[in-house]
């Protein structure tokens, strides 16, 4: 008999607390990531498992007060299972709020007087992690303390929880699927090597938004009930995220602050640039969505150099540089396209080169083909062209997230340095 997702998620705790002497929770307080912890607390209880877990949550200052009300009852009625690593260090974080500055840092101290609440007790402080650096990003951050949390508990093998699913975003399907040849542990393909003897484990990866929602009512577990103000507030099931407010992701519900947390958004103005006019335009042509309007007399290619001219320099050079990196792409080897899109173009007209085989694991075939000012197909994120660019700078989208962007080679090698320069202080 076939099993169900529970089933399979159960099964693959029974390998985690197996293997792993040392293991952790990465939670955010979202819906994914409090399944995922309630999940493991059931598992321990019903198991009599004692030995304490981790619980690894950033705080990144600007939250919800019904998410920081969630995280207080869940520490509070687990304490006996649970050893809470809660952050509160000044990385950097991306921003979508202004052209002027892609990244805030929450818990600044130049900036102490902003702060939108104070420090939470018993949290953890930039002071209590040697490799931490102002230079660092939140997300290396986390690489990092999997690494600091394993010589910390002397472990012999150290396994974070993570609660992604595939279902949620693309980026998070690359996150299991994308590196077939990356390293896993016993080849379980739900897990992915972190550092030595250091490993993420996905174990609701395969589970759906319903599936979610299902766990939470047939067992009883709490939840962030910010998702039932969103529920009221008329947001979509599959736009109800928890996350740092100012994020691409995030910034079509920005506005909602003010109405779920009016006390709380009066700070969040004088906390990071660009905040309110993210909320009031955030969700509108002036902040960039495919509908957006070609301004009289310009091109598409016209206007996005009009764009550039009005930033400032680092930032105008930043997109140049992701032009320029996009524009090799598309010319030498070309984007994988299914064949409804090959076909498509081939109707429009609009010169393509189509390869026979490329090295990433799918079925689309390669396509080779010069920007265009623009294209009307359903596809049009996935196509090269000057308009998807102006979205993106109209979007403040500094990283190109929007048009499929991951990191560049220099930003994979700078990466890559940082990370290795702060591994060998643990050495």
């Amino acid at each position: 008999m076939p099993q169900n997702v529970y089933e399979k998620a159960l099964e693959r705790l029974d390998t985690v607390f197996r293997e792993f002497d040392n293991i952790y929770v990465s939670f955010s307080g979202g819906k994914d990531s409090g399944v995922m912890l309630n999940l493991c607390i059931d598992y321990m209880r019903r198991h009599g498992i004692t030995r304490k877990i981790g619980v690894f949550h950033l705080d990144y200052e600007v939250q919800y007060t019904e998410t920081l009300r969630y995280l207080e009852r869940t520490f509070a009625a687990n304490g006996d299972l649970l050893e809470i690593y809660r952050i509160c260090v000044p990385f950097k974080v991306t921003t979508c709020t202004s052209m002027y500055q892609s990244y805030w840092r929450p818990w600044d101290e130049a900036l102490r007087k902003l702060w939108v609440r104070p420090l939470p007790e018993a949290c953890y402080t930039a002071a209590d992690f040697p490799f931490f650096d102002r230079d660092m990003w939140d997300y290396e951050f986390q690489s990092l303390f999997a690494r600091w949390y394993h010589r910390r508990k002397q472990a012999r093998r150290t396994c974070c929880l993570i609660g992604i699913r595939t279902q949620e975003s693309y980026h998070r399907w690359q996150c299991i699927y994308a590196n077939q040849h990356a390293a896993r542990y016993e080849g379980l393909p739900w897990t992915s090597r972190n550092d030595t003897d250091v490993y993420n484990a996905y174990v609701l990866y395969d589970w759906l938004t319903t599936d979610i929602w299902t766990a939470n009512g047939r067992f009883g577990w709490d939840y962030n009930h910010l998702y039932d103000l969103y529920y009221q507030a008329g947001v979509p099931l599959e736009k109800q995220r928890v996350a740092s407010p100012f994020i691409s992701a995030a910034q079509e519900n920005l506005a909602l602050y003010r109405a779920i947390d009016p006390d709380l958004w009066g700070k969040m103005i004088c906390r990071v640039n660009g905040v309110n006019f993210m909320a009031l335009y955030g969700s509108g042509s002036a902040v960039a969505h495919y509908r957006t309007r070609l301004p009289a007399g310009h091109t598409w290619e016209s206007y996005m150099y009009f764009l550039l001219s009005t930033l400032p320099p680092a930032t105008r050079d930043n997109y140049l540089r992701k032009l320029s990196v996009s524009v090799n792409f598309w010319r030498t080897r070309g984007g994988c396209l299914p064949q409804e899109t090959i076909d498509a173009l081939r109707r429009l007209g609009i010169p393509i080169t189509v390869g026979d085989h490329t090295n990433y694991r799918t079925d689309k075939k390669p396509v080779r083909m010069e920007y265009l000012d623009d294209i009307d197909l359903p596809e049009f994120k996935s196509l090269p062209s000057f308009k998807r660019m102006c979205i993106c700078i109209l979007k403040n989208d500094h990283a190109c997230r929007y048009m499929g962007f991951s990191l560049t080679k220099k930003e994979q090698d700078d990466r890559r340095r940082i990370m290795d320069f702060y591994h060998s202080l643990f050495s």
